[in-house]
């Protein structure tokens, strides 16, 4: 199960696993994105090509770009030998661009999960705000336990039940972006499809439609359905999600289906996926009435939860 809620490979499976507890630390892989930049700014300052500074390292050209990806972490050696390399003299600048490479290093809380995901549990924790458009599920933030739970339990892997307690943890540990400060700054638009398909029977549905209605009215979420009556729309068959991380780093976009995801980072995929996510938002209902239209289908959870139970509420 991925990040977004969607079902992803996961090797993971086994039981009884202890994990000691783990210190909160600032985002490992947005630290290595933030050293990466600015080693590619240095290089290109000098005039230097991907080539010519492994040459000077005496290194592959495939290790200086991952190094400016983010995608490898830096050593202290990387960091002395390019500072060297570059003109970088500054004390201050030397001693920050050390700190981000230990930083990049660091071990997050979600580590020892082994999760498939973990970069991109990494990267959202450490995004500023967060665009999601889902046409099929709950998002992976909005999600109850029991809605979580279900998910995983309808996957055709072989997750054991520990394993999916673990999924389920993570995703609730996740969640107090929300309410961390300052929060998150969450913008989602689903579509309609996503309230009715019953995942786990109408009462885990009623008590996700409520804790959605619940949290469309925080001051730091937007939520927005797209009704059957919008039509078609651009965004049918995909799911996606934009993170934007301030000035710490550039922004990109998480892409997730069956088989495996995708970051796409360049300016201008990314400048088209916000075109797609703003039009997804102008077809959608408003707030508030995407709140009237969860509260009316969760009554009808509710009412079915009722007649199922033998009790017609009278």
């Amino acid at each position: 199960m991925g990040p977004l809620g969607s079902c992803t490979r996961d090797p993971a499976y086994r039981k009884g696993r202890k994990r000691p507890p783990v210190p909160e630390v600032r985002s490992p892989t947005l630290r290595r994105r933030e050293l990466g930049a600015l080693l590619r700014s240095l290089r290109l300052a000098q005039g230097l090509t991907v080539e010519q500074v492994a040459e000077h390292l005496l290194c592959s050209p495939s290790k200086v770009s991952r190094l400016e990806t983010g995608h490898r972490g830096a050593t202290p050696r990387d960091v002395r030998d390019l500072c060297a390399l570059y003109g970088v003299t500054d004390p201050a600048q030397r001693e920050r661009m050390a700190k981000l490479a230990q930083e990049g290093k660091q071990q997050g809380w979600w580590q020892p999960y082994e999760l498939q995901f973990a970069t991109y549990v990494d990267l959202e924790a450490a995004a500023v705000s967060l665009a999601y458009f889902q046409n099929i599920i709950v998002p992976g933030l909005l999600q109850t336990a029991d809605y979580a739970r279900a998910m995983h339990q309808a996957d055709v892997g072989e997750y054991t039940p520990e394993r999916i307690e673990e999924h389920v943890e993570v995703r609730m540990r996740r969640q107090a972006l929300l309410t961390r400060d300052p929060p998150l700054q969450l913008s989602v638009v689903i579509d309609e499809a996503v309230l009715h398909r019953e995942v786990g029977g109408p009462a885990v549905m009623g008590a996700q439609l409520d804790h959605l209605v619940q949290l469309a009215k925080l001051p730091n979420v937007m939520l927005q359905v797209i009704s059957y009556k919008a039509g078609a729309h651009p965004a049918m068959d995909s799911t996606f999600d934009i993170l934007d991380f301030g000035e710490a780093a550039s922004s990109l976009v998480y892409v997730e289906g069956l088989m495996g995801f995708l970051y796409i980072e360049r300016p201008e995929d990314i400048n088209r996926f916000r075109e797609i996510f703003e039009y997804l938002q102008s077809l959608a209902l408003n707030p508030q009435d995407s709140i009237e239209l969860m509260t009316k289908i969760r009554a009808q959870y509710n009412s079915a939860t009722l007649l199922a139970s033998g009790d017609s509420g009278e």
